[in-house]
């Protein structure tokens, strides 16, 4: 591992113009290309001490061997140079949008005398339009289908072409007017691009002009009395509105823009592009890809701006609306300005059609992570190797089969809740899960709250295997596993049910693992409750949030696992499941005491009728929504009652009394972010 100070450029060599610079390794390969205003301070910050450096920076950085770098003139070029030399070095330490599949493009071959119609996937190719791309080819070649009866062009490969005209008869879709033949010169060549432009216009969103035209024409035949053209118009009208039917209007104005969400965690990005031309959603892209640098959502904005128009010309919009304005904002729009030929703004919406579109799209993006998460998480292998990284990372006798994962919330110290989520064999086991509620600490101690719900569940275990005689006390998740397998053996009931009640026991078994959601401070308080209790032999590391580093106890260090590591991966998403689980009972516990304190001073009403109210509606919010008539209905609640609670609500409501302060909200994902 290379020195940075070993490579460092001498103080005053480096210029303070705008450029782009390299890293390279011990090998010359480029690890990371960047851009900046000023090369000096920007290059300067990549050398001070490494304790201070984001952990990917580091080691970015550890893993280089020199830097170097390109002046110019202005920072456009700079943006220009850095997307070049990212193409062309494929760096490792670059956030790389890289897609796991190819979608189609619907495609116009322009360039050529008589242009096709054709549905494809890759590359672009000069002299021809492309048109999305789409989701799913099936659903535009049912759009082209329907449309080649209105706009009967090209659409067979050149081998049929030439061969319908080497023998002067036209293939199928020429006899059921799905073409206009012109391989056997039923139209010119002008002529049938004058139906290649036609059909162009109408997937540029140009839509309105063909459909009245083609009522004219409709309405016009039937006046003239000639019913067969009018109902070949009607068809071919429908046709038309089927095609459009396919494709949502979301934006009155025909806007021509790009829309683009993203869902992050800290070890990958999901991102969500959804293309709308005259109007409409024209077509829908993703990606999932990993996190290299510390950057946060605008600079991973930027960074997908510039790589996904770097090279593209035809295909940028006039507006891209995006979650977060990239850092250089100013000279990002000129870039793409000058590349398009015209005026390109790079804006967040704030409300309206357009902030809605964006909202559904951001959804879209979450919903890719999650589905990504899961995919990755299901496959045995990965989970294997998960476990096997975590067991040789943290130095455990075994792999660590059950995992239970701790972590506290509150609100400003009220309210103090705690989880606990278990993981076996790597998936999640939600029958295990259980909920605390802190008592026995006063105000915000996540340390001394942990501390507490450590020792109520380790406790709880030793009063179970007390109530178990001694051959029948329960093993390790390790022998409970190998247990279960080996089938429904009587011996082997008292592992999993009470004898006296015949119930499942809540904390019969040992996990090979405990993982608390925090750093030293916590983990420390997760080892003394242990310790007190005189179990020694359950190891306990910790996750924090901030740099996802793990802790052991007693260490002053980290275990710093690799970022593409499966078992950081798997702890990650223990830690969050955790994270889930008491968010949401710390949000029904503060509904439930905010309908309780709005009712105190409702005349009539006591505990039992507020228990009952809590019960029909579930949260104040729903108790706000409610109409007295509604309120009326509840056992034991008369209307004169009612009208009472429907005051007090509505005047908590507009005062603010019990409001609570608003949780942290991360815009990307939607996660509340409250501890």
């Amino acid at each position: 591992m290379a020195t940075p100070s070993s490579y460092r450029p001498a103080p005053g060599s480096i210029p303070t113009k705008p450029g782009v610079y390299r890293f390279r390794d011990a090998k010359g390969r480029v690890i990371y290309v960047g851009k900046a205003k000023s090369l000096r301070p920007r290059l300067s910050s990549y050398f001070q001490d490494i304790a201070n450096l984001h952990p990917r920076t580091a080691s970015m950085v550890t893993t280089g061997a020199s830097v170097e770098w390109t002046v110019v003139d202005t920072e456009v070029e700079a943006l220009q140079l850095e997307y070049s030399w990212i193409k062309e070095f494929d760096p490792r330490f670059n956030v790389k949008y890289r897609d796991d599949k190819s979608y189609p493009w619907l495609a116009v071959t322009v360039g050529e005398e008589f242009p096709r119609v054709m549905v494809g996937r890759g590359a672009k190719r000069k002299g021809t339009r492309y048109f999305g791309p789409y989701s799913h080819a099936w659903a535009i070649r049912e759009t082209v289908d329907l449309l080649l009866r209105v706009f009967p062009m090209r659409s067979c490969s050149n081998g049929v072409f030439k061969r319908s005209a080497q023998i002067g008869r036209p293939c199928l879709l020429g006899y059921i007017d799905k073409c206009a033949a012109p391989c056997v010169g039923t139209v010119t060549a002008e002529e049938h691009r004058e139906i290649v432009d036609d059909f162009c216009d109408f997937m540029a969103g140009n839509t309105a002009a063909f459909t009245k035209r083609l009522e004219r024409e409709m309405y016009a035949a039937s006046e003239a009395l000639d019913f067969e053209k009018a109902a070949r118009l009607r068809d071919d009208l429908g046709a038309l509105n089927r095609a459009l039917e396919k494709q949502a209007v979301v934006l009155r104005d025909g806007t021509d823009a790009d829309v683009i969400a993203l869902a992050e965690d800290p070890l990958e990005v999901a991102v969500q592009i959804f293309y709308v031309r005259g109007g409409r959603i024209r077509g829908q892209r993703g990606w999932v890809a990993d996190r290299t640098d510390e950057g946060g959502t605008p600079e991973l904005v930027q960074d997908f701006l510039l790589q996904l128009y770097g090279g593209e010309t035809e295909s940028i919009p006039r507006e891209v609306l995006v979650p977060a304005l990239p850092p250089d904002h100013d000279v990002l729009e000129e870039l793409l300005t000058e590349r398009r030929g015209s005026r390109v703004a790079i804006r967040v919406p704030q409300r309206g059609d357009k902030r809605d579109l964006q909202q559904t799209v951001a959804t879209n993006a979450a919903q890719a992570l999650a589905l990504h998460k899961t995919k990755r998480a299901s496959d045995l292998t990965t989970r294997n190797r998960a476990l096997e990284e975590i067991q040789q990372s943290l130095g455990l006798d075994e792999v660590p089969l059950r995992i239970e994962c701790y972590d506290v919330s509150n609100l400003q110290g009220t309210e103090v809740v705690a989880s606990m989520v278990v993981f076996e064999d790597g998936l999640a086991r939600k029958s295990e899960y259980r909920r605390f509620v802190i008592r026995g600490v006063d105000g915000q101690n996540d340390v001394a709250s942990m501390h507490e719900v450590i020792t109520r569940r380790f406790k709880r275990l030793l009063d179970e295997q007390s109530r178990v005689e001694p051959h029948d006390a329960p093993p390790a998740a390790s022998e409970g596993r190998a247990a279960a397998q080996a089938g429904p053996d009587d011996s082997q009931r008292p592992l999993l049910v009470d004898p006296e009640t015949g119930r499942p026991r809540k904390f019969a078994y040992v996990p090979s693992l405990v993982v608390v959601d925090g750093g030293p401070p916590q983990v420390a308080a997760a080892q003394q409750a242990l310790a007190e209790l005189g179990i020694n032999d359950v190891p306990v590391c910790g996750l924090a949030k901030r740099l996802e580093e793990v802790w052991l106890p007693g260490e002053e260090d980290p275990v710093i696992m690799a970022r593409t590591s499966e078992g950081l991966y798997l702890l990650q998403r223990i830690r969050d499941e955790a994270h889930r689980f008491a968010i949401n009972h710390h949000r029904g516990r503060r509904s439930k005491s905010m309908v309780e304190s709005t009712l105190d001073d409702v005349p009539g009403l006591g505990e039992v009728r507020r228990k009952t109210l809590l019960k029909h509606f579930g949260s104040l919010k729903k108790l706000r929504e409610a109409e007295v008539d509604e309120i009326a209905l509840v056992p034991g609640i008369g209307p004169r009652t009612a009208t009472a609670i429907k005051d007090a609500v509505a005047k908590v409501d507009a005062t603010g009394k019990t409001a609570a302060k608003a949780p942290t909200v991360n815009t990307a994902t939607g996660e509340i972010m409250e501890d």
